[in-house]
């Protein structure tokens, strides 16, 4: 197991970490392969009742690594055939649903046991999708999120579409991600993208994880795998329109100007398509 994301497991729950705080948990090449690893372990795990999900540091995870973003502005990104070993957020595997990027946030709904993310600092972006992968999300008030991806002429591919679409209203999915704006946990508690707030999430994460791990192991998985037999219906298309579209995104024209124009320090000129 990569030391990109540590887990340890204590009376049938798994604490999971981002461990890249000097980066505020960004998303690198070697962050993707780590969550997606850290995510199957857990999947077939023994006595495994409940996982709490958080970040090192100042933040949960700011989303993908700036070199990333110039990486993409280049057009640099590896196909997405190639194999996901080297953490190529765009490359599939055999009899997945998702790519890479996308199995970093939906391999918490495949973990057969009640997920909490535990949200505090920053959820930016790929961040923020990974925590609305998480069944339960306890925020910070003081949190910064956002759906970032339109600012850097991208769109939310990684299940971002369909997860937010399951929790919110439409107009309001749209208008966060049209706008790409930051919104505090405040907020994402009064639009119910988080469960709730706390001053103290991952404690709160950490005793509502214990308090699961007491109630009967068969009827909790049972009950998430009925949710989850109606969240699951359309997954697979809608993931296949997110890698879709930003496939023509990723690399023109407005997707360079958007990000040489921020990391210029200047207004973007766009074209009209």
């Amino acid at each position: 197991m990569s030391d990109r994301v540590l887990i340890s497991i204590s009376d049938g729950v798994a604490d999971v970490k981002f461990n890249r705080a000097d980066k505020r948990n960004a998303l690198d090449g070697a962050m993707f392969s780590a969550i997606a690893e850290a995510g199957e372990s857990l999947k077939t795990e023994p006595g495994l009742r409940a996982v709490v999900l958080s970040g090192d540091g100042a933040s949960f995870c700011a989303g993908l690594d700036f070199s990333s973003f110039q990486a993409m502005a280049g057009d640099d990104r590896p196909p997405a055939t190639q194999s996901d070993s080297g953490g190529n957020p765009g490359a599939m595997k055999e009899g997945r649903i998702t790519h890479l990027g996308q199995q970093i946030c939906w391999v918490w709904q495949e973990v057969p046991v009640p997920v909490i993310a535990a949200v505090h600092g920053h959820a930016l972006g790929g961040g923020l999708q990974i925590a609305l992968g998480a069944d339960i999300r306890i925020v910070h008030p003081d949190t910064k999120l956002s759906v970032r991806e339109v600012y850097w002429g991208l769109v939310p591919d990684m299940t971002g579409t369909f997860m937010l679409s399951k929790i919110v209203r439409p107009d309001v999915a749209k208008e966060l991600t049209f706008t790409a704006r930051m919104f505090s946990g405040v907020e994402a508690a009064e639009l119910g993208i988080a469960t709730r707030i706390s001053d103290q999430p991952y404690e709160d994460a950490m005793a509502l994880a214990i308090e699961i791990a007491t109630l009967s192991p068969g009827a909790v998985r049972g009950s998430k795998e009925l949710f989850n037999r109606i969240l699951d219906e359309g997954a697979a298309d809608q993931f296949a329109a997110e890698r879709s579209v930003i496939g023509s995104q990723i690399g023109s024209p407005n997707q360079v100007e958007a990000v040489t124009a921020s990391f210029g320090n200047r207004p973007p000129v766009f074209t009209d398509p």
